[in-house]
């Protein structure tokens, strides 16, 4: 749903179409595609985290569970502000999305790099299997249509705080 009001001058010198974007939740392409990703997200984070239940917590640093943990935290209040259908979700969901799916990739499947590295590249001993590998990809695809989506959401919406016009 959008809002137009068009300024002309008396000479057609200069003519504005501001777009007055609508709330991501009244667009329903936008809210299905949304709340989509943030069920799809969910899932993909229970997988995951199923797999370390598995593997038990002794093969990760304390530094990885931090870090894992603090994410869910965050990954679970973005999904509930899908869900509740909050104004800030869209915005939300890039911001965790996206370093979210960065950072999983860069734990899991680079070599070892660090105390923040969990590597499944030549992990012997850590109960690394071919699941682990689909646990994590299937998380990191699901963050990053997470941020997708809420990018999308704000490209059609705009940010939740202001009347944005755009030229058109």
């Amino acid at each position: 749903m959008t809002h137009q009001s068009t300024d002309t001058t008396r000479r057609g010198v200069s003519t504005l179409n501001a777009v007055r974007a609508s709330s991501w939740v009244e667009d329903k392409r936008s809210a299905a595609l949304l709340r989509f990703a943030a069920w799809f997200y969910a899932i993909a984070w229970a997988v995951h985290t199923g797999d370390h239940l598995r593997r038990g917590f002794s093969s990760i640093t304390s530094e990885v569970t931090v870090l894992g943990t603090t994410t869910a935290v965050l990954q679970i209040a973005a999904i509930v502000l899908v869900l509740t259908r909050n104004r800030w979700a869209p915005l939300v969901a890039v911001a965790i999305g996206l370093p979210d799916g960065i950072g999983i990739a860069a734990v899991h499947l680079l070599p070892h790099w660090s105390s923040f590295s969990d590597a499944f590249p030549g992990a012997h001993g850590t109960g690394v299997t071919g699941f682990s590998w689909f646990a994590a990809i299937v998380e990191i695809i699901g963050a990053l249509t997470f941020a997708a989506a809420g990018a999308y959401c704000l490209k059609r919406s705009g940010l939740p705080d202001g009347d944005h016009a755009r030229p058109s």
